[in-house]
């Protein structure tokens, strides 16, 4: 996971979540893993993403020129849609069982479209338009908080109730 570097660019930092939940994804797909850890580690990683972004990176990107803040608060939107789908799967008894695949599918989906729209757009808008020196004080900024969520036990069902509550 990301943090191996303390100044990290954000937009690296982000890059690297993106793909070890692909990753996850994979390992929740197949019977021949452990997918009741897969999900664990994935509900840990997409809620300290999630509010890490929205905490130290959305609110800083929208006040760069040329930042578009319509898609800044659609991530955020997208996050809710992903931290519903990901509850809806916690909540299922049963690894590997047709509901389980059901909402595996659906969160799947949801977070993929996300990753795919934030890395076309928020994160491009962040390459052209926000300074190195910006980007990494904004990446140690991110690292900092997902790294306070995951210490925090993010990942576990109440905790991921109470996020889709607020």
């Amino acid at each position: 996971m990301a943090g191996s570097k303390e100044n990290e660019d954000v937009v690296a930092a982000i890059l690297e979540d993106h793909r070890t939940m692909e990753d996850l994804f994979r390992r929740m797909r197949s019977v021949e893993a452990d997918r009741a850890a897969a999900l664990k580690e994935f509900s840990a990683l997409l809620i300290a993403h999630g509010e890490a972004e929205e905490a130290e990176v959305y609110g800083a990107l929208k006040r760069f020129k040329n930042v578009d803040d319509e898609e800044v608060d659609h991530g955020t939107e997208e996050h809710q849609e992903g931290n519903e789908a990901l509850l809806a799967l916690l909540e299922v008894d049963e690894v590997g069982s047709e509901e389980w695949d059901e909402r595996l599918e659906k969160l799947v989906e949801a977070v993929t479209h996300h990753l795919d729209e934030e890395e076309r757009t928020i994160l491009n808008d962040a390459r052209e338009n926000v300074p190195d020196e910006r980007r990494a004080e904004l990446g140690a900024a991110f690292l900092k908080e997902r790294a306070r969520q995951l210490a925090s036990d993010c990942g576990r069902v109440e905790n991921v109730r109470e996020v889709v509550r607020s």
